[in-house]
């Protein structure tokens, strides 16, 4: 079956870094757009990044430009999170997402992670 596992979450002083991993089974990876959600608390979920099937182009929401990247590993069924310089305001549940046509919208994402809990607080 279907599973898309995340890790690499915690918590980290503003400033700080940390890098999410999603490790992919059981459907054809390196046919399908990756890309990561986020959940803060109260809120929806909302898009934070995207990368295309061979990794050669990505798009991010603007709050994130600059900070974060995504990259992917089609060898290893792997797709990662690089978060720099990070913010109370990244505080979420960040949310691992697979689609043959995925953008911004949670609409396109046809498999979930689980979720990993990202922390910025002093």
């Amino acid at each position: 079956q279907v599973q898309l596992v995340e890790s690499g979450g915690g918590l980290v002083q503003p400033g700080g870094s940390l890098r999410l991993s999603c490790k992919a089974s059981g459907f054809p990876f390196s046919s399908y757009y990756m890309g990561w959600f986020r959940q803060a608390p109260g809120k929806e979920r909302e898009f934070v990044a995207v990368i295309s099937i061979r990794g050669w182009s990505a798009d991010y929401e603007d709050s994130v430009k600059g900070r974060f990247t995504i990259a992917r590993e089609n060898a290893v069924n792997t797709v990662y999170l690089q978060m720099n310089n990070l913010k109370p305001e990244d505080t979420a549940v960040y949310y691992c997402a697979a689609g043959t046509a995925l953008q911004r919208s949670t609409a396109t994402v046809l498999y979930w992670g689980q979720g990993t809990q990202v922390t910025v607080s002093s």
